[in-house]
């Protein structure tokens, strides 16, 4: 088998990780994009592994040992995220990152629109806080 046709399948699903990072708002879906992407890299790991070893005469398997180091971080990778995000959804009532990002922005003392909460946005935080 030539080394075209996973590498063209490893480019394919790192391009399809990178859109699902950059185009969805569910963090849930964005963490499995990140995993695509980095299976896709695994796959091109293992690939130029083989491909260098029948070339090179070498048992070493270098690419294939990284994989494995790459799959552990992964799973650690996954398992904190998703931690992060049911907490975070549990306090916020939502996973979506647009939302989580404009109540992460802080803003001045002195500005205007600090204090002007509206009853129903007060509202929302007493129950999250009461749910936590």
């Amino acid at each position: 088998m030539h080394l075209a046709y996973p590498a063209v399948l490893s480019v394919l699903l790192f391009c399809t990780g990178l859109y699902g990072v950059l185009a969805r708002r569910n963090a849930i879906l964005v963490l499995m994009s990140v995993e695509l992407m980095l299976n896709a890299v695994n796959l091109n790991l293992v690939a130029f592994d083989v491909w260098l070893s029948k070339t090179a005469e070498e048992t070493l398997h270098s690419g294939q040992a990284l994989t494995l180091f790459t799959i552990a971080i992964a799973a650690a990778e996954i398992g904190i995220g998703l931690a992060i995000v049911l907490a975070v959804h549990r306090n916020r009532g939502t996973a979506d990152i647009d939302k989580l990002r404009d109540t992460a922005e802080r803003h001045d003392p002195d500005d205007t629109d600090h204090d002007a909460l509206t009853a129903e946005q007060s509202d929302k935080a007493q129950k999250a806080e009461a749910t936590a």
